[in-house]
């Protein structure tokens, strides 16, 4: 079940790199050079296989873009949450 926008902002005042936009948690990392944020993307991606739950992003030298939305449930979900907590985990 989606979440209402009140509880995703009140969630998201533990996670600063993250913003509600266009329905969507988005976040960008940025790191010292491709092979960092490339890393961060392969581990990531085990990560969101292994929750079955799989993010939108885009990479570009040492940037990764990632917008975060359960498409199944129609908005933002707990899952969505609990992704962006586990892909900050993997950085902080």
């Amino acid at each position: 079940m989606p979440l209402d926008d009140a509880t995703i902002t009140a969630a998201l005042q533990d996670r600063p790199r993250w913003t509600l936009a266009d329905g969507k948690l988005q976040a960008t990392f940025e790191f010292d050079d491709f092979v960092g944020a490339f890393g961060f993307m392969s581990r990531a991606a085990l990560l969101a296989e292994r929750a079955d739950h799989h993010p939108e992003w885009s990479n570009v030298y040492n940037k990764v873009e990632v917008a975060l939305v359960t498409h199944s449930d129609g908005g933002v979900t707990q899952k969505d949450l609990d992704l962006a907590a586990a892909f900050d985990a993997l950085v902080d």
